[in-house]
């Protein structure tokens, strides 16, 4: 399972694992993305799991694991939320930035190095993985290794950049040729369309609840919308 790892991925991420937490440097759009994600994970955690919306630990008692973690963006507010959280990425140097980060923050959190191989034997209440799956080198098999790893209920939160002109233009022409995301982050070939990502969630046996877009705009910046063009989320379920 760990042949999902692209080696050139993780030495790419890696090298920016010591600017992954300055919110103006190479990972600013990181930080600008995360509010919104989390504002969705905690919307679609308090529909399916009926959570108090005013809970400020609603995850207190259930596991969860981040895939493709970084220096840990999304596993700190995971944690927060009350989760046992789990965080795995290729790149070591990530891992070592995001425990060094979670000390400061004390904050309990189990990095390991790895991808789907790392996961174990305990059974996740909750796995997201956010602009990872375009990186990895068989999404299917990457989809299947998450799937097994949820408990029966469990839930899987995607995001994942559509393969349209639309993010060929912001992401790599813009994005990229901008400086605003590094460049060499993104191959737009390895961009998967919502209907197939849908078909690899399908084949491994989780049912999709939920695809929602996110969207930019220079008034409201990143923002959850109907439009699919850029980028969207997905939200599946595995089997009670």
């Amino acid at each position: 399972m760990s042949s999902t790892i692209r080696a050139e991925e993780a030495a790419h991420f890696g090298k920016l694992a010591g600017d992954w937490w300055d919110p103006k440097g190479s990972s600013a759009m990181l930080h600008r993305l995360n509010p919104v994600r989390l504002r969705y994970i905690r919307d679609q955690l308090n529909h399916h799991w009926q959570l108090d919306e005013h809970d400020r630990r609603p995850l207190a008692g259930r596991s969860a694991a981040d895939v493709g973690c970084g220096a840990g963006l999304l596993c700190e507010p995971l944690a927060r939320l009350g989760a046992d959280v789990v965080g795995i990425d290729a790149a070591p140097e990530n891992i070592a930035a995001a425990r060094l980060h979670a000390e400061g923050q004390g904050l309990a959190i189990d990095y390991r190095t790895g991808s789907i191989d790392v996961l174990g034997a305990e059974p996740f209440d909750l796995i997201t993985s956010m602009e990872v799956i375009e990186h990895v080198e068989d999404p299917a098999a990457f989809l299947g290794g998450l799937a097994a790893a949820l408990a029966p209920g469990g839930m899987l939160i995607l995001s994942t950049p559509n393969r349209t002109p639309v993010s060929r233009l912001a992401m790599i022409t813009l994005g990229e040729g901008l400086g605003a995301i590094p460049r060499g982050t993104h191959d737009w070939d390895r961009f998967l369309t919502p209907d197939e990502l849908r078909v690899h969630l399908d084949a491994a046996g989780l049912e999709v609840l939920d695809v929602t877009g996110l969207a930019f705009g220079p008034a409201r910046g990143f923002h959850l919308s109907e439009e699919l063009g850029l980028n969207y989320l997905v939200t599946a379920r595995a089997p009670a």
